[in-house]
């Protein structure tokens, strides 16, 4: 009787499979750092576009637009004056700090799109420092690394 069966052996296909799950997950892990990142990064543009959102309906529609960071909530809001209905409610990633500079985290667009306050407050992704400043004037904000 002649054994011509070619295969693999059971040894063969478990170093096989053991090599592919090193790489798999590898894969993973370096694939959830940069998930975390850009999710960190689209935080920071979302807000700014956000502002700038709420900035453009306060002077489209001529009324005062609310902004309020709740960094202790986790989240933010923009809402018609004082008490109407919201416009943005958007949660914080738990990776990311907003703390107070020098200015409170509640201000407001005013119908000429100017802002009630002026100054910076602080956003914090993974140990990097960014400072959100508000100028006075025309309601005209940026972020810069610090």
């Amino acid at each position: 009787m002649n054994n011509s069966e070619s295969g693999f052996t059971l040894l063969e296909s478990l170093f096989v499979l053991s090599v592919f799950l090193i790489i798999a997950s590898a894969s993973a892990i370096l694939l959830k750092s940069q998930f975390l990142s850009l999710e960190k990064q689209q935080f920071i543009s979302q807000l700014k576009s956000d502002l700038l959102y709420g900035q453009q309906y306060a002077m489209s529609h001529q009324i005062l637009v609310t902004v309020h960071i709740l960094p202790e909530e986790n989240y933010y809001y923009l809402r018609e004056g004082h008490n109407k209905g919201f416009l943005i409610e958007r949660a914080i990633p738990e990776a990311i700090t907003i703390r107070e500079g020098t200015m409170k985290l509640f201000f407001q667009f005013h119908p000429d799109g100017n802002i009630n306050r002026f100054g910076t407050f602080i956003i914090i992704v993974d140990k990097v420092r960014y400072k959100m400043t508000f100028l006075i004037g025309k309601g005209r904000f940026y972020v810069a690394k610090e």
